[in-house]
């Protein structure tokens, strides 16, 4: 029983991880995004509604793994 618990917990620190991955790439998603704005103005409100997007997107993956944890924790 006592493995059990420590193999759920790995597993619910793995998925948490999945954070970090996503953190890291909306960092580069706006920052790619800033210096586009900064060579073309005019471009600015494709630029930024294109940029929210995709780091929302990104941010589902980071949820996504939360969730996974959570479960892992709290049901088995």
């Amino acid at each position: 029983m006592d493995i059990t618990k420590g193999l759920i917990a790995i597993g619910a620190g793995i998925a948490v991880c999945a954070g970090m991955g996503t953190g890291v790439g909306e960092g580069i998603a706006a920052g790619r995004a800033i210096e586009a704005m900064g060579r073309n103005p005019e471009m600015l409100p494709q630029l930024r509604s294109n940029m929210i997007l995709g780091i929302a997107l990104s941010e589902t993956a980071a949820i996504y793994g939360l969730l996974i944890a959570i479960i892992l924790i709290f049901v088995y």
